[in-house]
Parts: structure tokens; C-alpha cells; sequence
């Protein structure tokens, strides 16, 4: 067992012996969700006030409406969310590199049956060069999307890792 494993596997333990949230409902009970970056360096619980069981948090690489589209339908038609909070943030991985970069990295590292499924699945890395117009796009994406009703609230913010502010953007 890996040293990540065991702590795991600690941690639960300590953590379930004083658990007492096991009633919460399905639901998020503030009916929002919050899209951010999966950077370890964004707590989103802390950074944007979410206590357990008020939101759904959805994380990707770089905040990415686009990627997060499947669960933020199910999030809104199955679970009955009715706004978004798209959380984009200072110093992402995303502003560093193209797509060619990206699959030229998974080349030299997997070779060339990598690239070739990469392609073959027709995958976009997302990447972005300006951060609040990334935001702005993203946003424009949901709020042009079928997918998401009109009703929903959308709005998009940047979090300063530096800082740990939070700015609306849109």
C-alpha cells in the first residue's frame, strides 16, 4: 500500500468516527453548483463558502465549461441546481501550453498509439491564453447552450491563488 493509501485510509478513519452529516439529502440544498479548476492549490469549500451538502462542486482542468457539461446537465435535469458559479483562477496550467503542445508531450511519453487514440477521439486539452476572456467564453457557452435553461444564473469570477480573492468577472 502506497504511502497516499494509507493515508487514505487514516484519515477516513478519523473522520467517520465523529461523522454526523450522513442525513443530508441528494440534493444540494443551496440548489447551485460551482465549476472550478482541479488546481490542489483551490479549496473550494474554504475559498467560496460551500458547507457540506449545499452545492455540487465540479472540478476539470481549467474550470472548462465545455468538459463539464454532462455533469452540470445532471446537476441542474436530475438533481434540480439552478445556478451556475464558473471559478477560473490566476496562474492555471491552461494559459502555458496548445494543444499541439500537449499531444506532442503524450508522444514522447506514450508514443505514438496514444496520439493516435488522442486523435481518434478527436480530444481538445482546452487550453487558453487570457484568462478573463476564458471566463467570458465560457459563460457565453452556457448561456448559449440548450442544455441549460434560461432560468439557470450564471456567473463567472477568477480566484487569485496569490491572494486567495475571489473577482467577478461576468
Amino acid at each position: 500500500m502506497s504511502a497516499i493509501q494509507k493515508n487514505v485510509e487514516q484519515t477516513s478513519e478519523s473522520y467517520s468516527a465523529s461523522f454526523t452529516q450522513g442525513h443530508l439529502a441528494l440534493p444540494p440544498a443551496k440548489k447551485y453548483l460551482v465549476l472550478t479548476c482541479m488546481d490542489a492549490r483551490i479549496d473550494p469549500a474554504r475559498a467560496f463558502g460551500i458547507d457540506l451538502g449545499d452545492a455540487h462542486v465540479i472540478r476539470n482542468a481549467g474550470a472548462s465549461a465545455v468538459d463539464a457539461l454532462r455533469s452540470i446537465v445532471i446537476s441542474e435535469q436530475l438533481l434540480g441546481t439552478n445556478e451556475i458559479v464558473l471559478v477560473k483562477h490566476t496562474g492555471c496550467g491552461m494559459l502555458t501550453f496548445k494543444n499541439e503542445d500537449a499531444y506532442g508531450i503524450v508522444e514522447k511519453n506514450l508514443g505514438g498509439e496514444a496520439v493516435a487514440e488522442l486523435e481518434a477521439k478527436n480530444l481538445d486539452f482546452l487550453p487558453f491564453p487570457e484568462l478573463e476572456k476564458a471566463v467570458e467564453e465560457d459563460v457565453a457557452f452556457l448561456k448559449a447552450s440548450r442544455l441549460v435553461p434560461e432560468s439557470v444564473t450564471i456567473s463567472g469570477w477568477v480566484y487569485e491563488v496569490e491572494t486567495g480573492k475571489t473577482r467577478r468577472v461576468v
